[in-house]
């Protein structure tokens, strides 16, 4: 049965890193260059042992722009593992990593193929 309970304790916590990363970065974020950026936090991924979690986020826009946005986040990235830290309560506050998530953009390009196929079109 501890194996369910914890289970369940990292999926509230994965839960939980993605409301409050979203919420930094809507509301705390004071970085211009963020501000006509549109940032969605997709996912999180928590170890075993809740020391190391995996943030995804989706930047809308082109490649140059979402390589100079993850930039930014990688540079504030203490800051805001220290807010999670305030927001959430563990004995220990994770590890962050922020990570672009791009399977939005492979998935479309994947329905535009398979919509060329049905319409017989060469790829």
């Amino acid at each position: 049965m501890p194996q369910r309970q914890d289970f369940n304790r990292a999926d509230r916590i994965r839960k939980a890193m993605v409301r409050e990363f979203s919420d930094i970065l809507m509301r705390d974020m004071k970085e211009p260059k963020l501000m006509d950026v549109m940032i969605s936090v997709t996912d999180a991924e928590v170890s075993g042992d809740l020391r190391h979690v995996r943030l995804f986020v989706s930047i809308r826009g082109d490649l140059a722009l979402q390589n100079e946005v993850m930039d930014i986040l990688r540079d504030y990235t203490p800051k805001i593992r220290s807010e999670l830290g305030h927001r959430i309560s563990l004995r220990y506050t994770p590890e962050i990593d922020i990570r672009l998530d791009t399977s939005l953009e492979r998935g479309a390009k994947i329905t535009e193929l398979l919509n060329k196929i049905t319409r017989g079109e060469e790829i």
